[in-house]
């Protein structure tokens, strides 16, 4: 898994963004050409975040990453929690 520098962009540290990928509790797929995913991970501190992970040849991408929002909360859990 790599992390290129526009997961950066909200400043969500390496090791929450690599925690949350290696703990995902909710995922969808969001298209082909290159696979995307939308999942849902919990950080070191057990904070949510949502991540859009990129499948290409033999890795993966994660090309962004934030605090979850209350919509993308909503398309992964169906409710407001």
């Amino acid at each position: 898994m790599e992390i290129p520098r526009s997961a950066r962009r909200r400043q969500v540290p390496d090791e929450d963004i690599s925690h949350a990928y290696e703990h995902p509790v909710a995922w969808v797929e969001l298209g082909d050409d290159p696979l995307r995913y939308l999942l849902a991970g919990a950080d070191r501190a057990g904070n949510l975040l949502e991540l859009v992970v990129l499948a290409v040849e033999d890795d993966e991408l994660v090309i962004h990453a934030m605090a979850l929002r209350s919509s993308t909360r909503r398309e992964l859990f169906g409710d407001d929690r």
